[in-house]
């Protein structure tokens, strides 16, 4: 039996959903902390197990019986990878043969200024190989879901002031990674092996403004500040003080280009092409 974390969320979802094609549905079972999120799932005759990565005993019943766990990486960053050896702990205990992983790919999370933020993706990594657990390690670029977040709601009227500079991503589609990761879990030859799951090209802030203009006719420039000046205009805003670390963090880190390397990986597993800049935009902001 395939068991899903986090099948509520936006990731999870697009994964069971995609299992469900080829799976059938008494061999999938859904990790949930609100059983009743789950009903439309349990309708179609996924197993419900309730339980939560901060609670171990919860953990150690919903793992009983699983032959292959995917383990969605936690969006609290309240001890996250506590959180991840906990599950980790109660898949080894349960007698879980293979555990999947969806960490992150970088070009050097040592030298990137997201150490503090995403290093723990490779500390859960680590752990899970001391385990001894058959593992995959499924690496997803960003999502191309975060770029109305950076460049603002505003866009269109305002603009795009981000300070990536001229760094690019590999970014993809959420929707392609959860195909993919079904397709991965539902499938055999994975064992023990990292796939870096990127988009098939890398894009800039200024494709990103050309691409818009091009779309809606409308001119959106793009201006790269002073990391200080973004800083002081999201304050400005009233944004909380976490929302505003991070996000000069990543915009360092795109500045950095650590994101920067796309890989076929992602669409020999789709059997196509991956979802380009344009397609994206165009679903997104299409008027």
């Amino acid at each position: 039996m395939i068991l899903v974390t986090g099948a509520t969320g936006q990731l999870g979802g697009i994964v069971v959903e995609n299992l469900l094609k080829n799976t059938p549905a008494n061999e999938i079972a859904v990790l949930v902390r609100d059983e009743n999120k789950a009903a439309d799932l349990k309708a179609k005759g996924v197993e419900i197990r309730v339980g939560s990565y901060f609670d171990e005993a919860s953990l150690k019943t919903a793992l009983q019986g699983i032959d292959k766990l995917l383990l969605i990486s936690s969006n609290d960053f309240n001890d996250r990878i506590g959180q991840h050896k906990n599950v980790i702990d109660a898949a080894k205990n349960a007698g879980v043969k293979h555990i999947f992983y969806t960490g992150v790919t970088m070009k050097d999370i040592e030298t990137s200024p997201l150490k503090p933020l995403l290093a723990d993706h490779y500390q859960t990594e680590d752990y899970i190989k001391a385990s001894g657990l058959t593992y995959t390690f499924l690496q997803n670029s960003l999502y191309f879901e975060v770029v109305p977040m950076f460049v603002g709601a505003g866009v269109l009227e305002t603009g795009i002031f981000f300070p990536a500079g001229e760094g690019k991503v590999a970014f993809a589609a959420r929707q392609d990674l959860g195909e993919a990761t079904a397709t991965i879990l539902s499938t055999e030859g994975h064992e023990n092996k990292t796939y870096n799951l990127t988009g098939s090209e890398a894009y800039s802030f200024a494709d990103i403004a050309a691409e818009l203009s091009a779309l809606t006719g409308k001119t959106v420039a793009y201006t790269s500040p002073e990391p200080a000046a973004f800083e002081g205009m999201l304050k400005q805003f009233g944004l909380p003080e976490e929302i505003v670390v991070m996000s000069v963090l990543f915009a360092a880190a795109m500045k950095n280009n650590d994101f920067s390397s796309p890989s076929t990986t992602l669409e020999q597993f789709l059997g196509r092409k991956t979802t380009d800049l344009k397609a994206f935009l165009h679903a997104t902001y299409a008027v």
